[in-house]
């Protein structure tokens, strides 16, 4: 993307207040009597449905109507599903769910804790055991390794590691490395383990998962470098469903897993299945940190460009951005 049309969207962006500014309402549709439920599978999807299942059959039961599970791992193909009433609920992780809110029609329910409690998770840089590679030895570039990024809508393969890594060495990994490749957590996994490539992208809930799925494959891994926290995944609507149905899949998931008794115990074997705690209330505001990313890497794309103008309008997106960030924080503290 140019600096020219990232600044564009971000100043548009800028626009609309993700929480409470919204775009004009959408119509609320008939009351529902099947749901689809789109799952963002960084792994396989033949090692996902098995985990996400339970939960999918528990919501069906609470909703009163049929849950359908959609899955896939492509980032784009999920929101342009929601965006076209493919799917009206899904799982996502921050960046896509972003772009569902502003291209969908969605708004977020809530947000997913890890097992510990925890709202968020890291994006990491991973090398193969023992190949000696360090991250002072990537960031000197020189074309010696290959590399592999995440989806470009993936928040902790593409964007943190731009936002938090790359672009303050003002790096280009296609100019630092003599390969680039973009694959799923999982392939990145693979490819590094294997000596396929040198140093890939990751994150710590894919590293959770390679352990207990390919302990082999996951011990050859050694991770070089952890950004800070970045907002955990959160359950995103389409906010055309009807109100009803959106306030029970709003209850479903803030208490699930909750309290005591053979049920809540049951639910909480599936939370740990997919490495979670439970979830958390949430609306759009959560996703405040991926808009800070965003115009943060927008600004320096035109600090590189060197046109005055686009520098400062980009530096009008990354203040009001900032400034609205910081406006939620102050209402509502506990909610990142």
């Amino acid at each position: 993307m140019t600096a020219k049309r990232l600044v564009a969207g971000l100043i548009a962006m800028a626009a609309l207040a993700l929480a409470g500014c919204s775009p004009k309402p959408a119509e609320t549709r008939a009351a529902a009597t099947e749901l689809t439920f789109s799952i963002l599978s960084a792994e396989n999807q033949q090692s996902m449905q098995p985990l996400w299942q339970p939960l999918i059959d528990d919501m069906s039961a609470q909703l009163g109507v049929k849950v359908k599970p959609f899955f896939a791992s492509n980032y784009t193909s999920l929101i342009e599903a929601m965006r076209f009433d493919k799917v009206q609920v899904g799982w996502f992780s921050a960046l896509p769910a972003l772009e569902a809110v502003r291209r969908a029609d969605g708004e977020v329910l809530g947000r997913v804790v890890d097992a510990t409690g925890d709202a968020s998770y890291q994006s990491v840089l991973i090398v193969r055991k023992g190949s000696g590679i360090t991250l002072d030895g990537v960031l000197k570039c020189g074309k010696r390794y290959g590399f592999g990024i995440g989806d470009a809508k993936s928040t902790s393969g593409t964007l943190a590691p731009m936002a938090y890594l790359f672009t303050p060495h003002d790096i280009v990994p296609a100019e630092c490395f003599k390969v680039v490749r973009s694959a799923s957590h999982q392939a990145n996994v693979f490819a590094v383990a294997n000596g396929v490539l040198d140093v890939a992208t990751n994150n710590s809930v894919g590293l959770l998962f390679a352990a207990r799925e390919n302990p082999q494959i996951a011990a050859k891994i050694e991770v070089i470098w952890r950004s800070p926290p970045l907002p955990e995944s959160s359950i995103v609507a389409r906010k055309d469903l009807d109100p009803a149905i959106r306030e029970k899949l709003r209850q479903f998931f803030l208490t699930y897993g909750q309290g005591t008794g053979p049920e809540a115990d049951k639910q909480r074997k599936v939370l740990a299945g997919l490495a979670y705690g439970g979830f958390k209330p949430a609306d759009n505001s959560y996703l405040d940190p991926i808009l800070e990313m965003e115009s943060a890497e927008a600004l320096a794309e035109a600090k590189r460009g060197g046109d005055a103008g686009k520098i400062a309008a980009a530096q009008k997106a990354f203040d009001d951005v900032r400034a609205r960030a910081a406006q939620h924080r102050a209402v509502n503290p506990d909610a990142q």
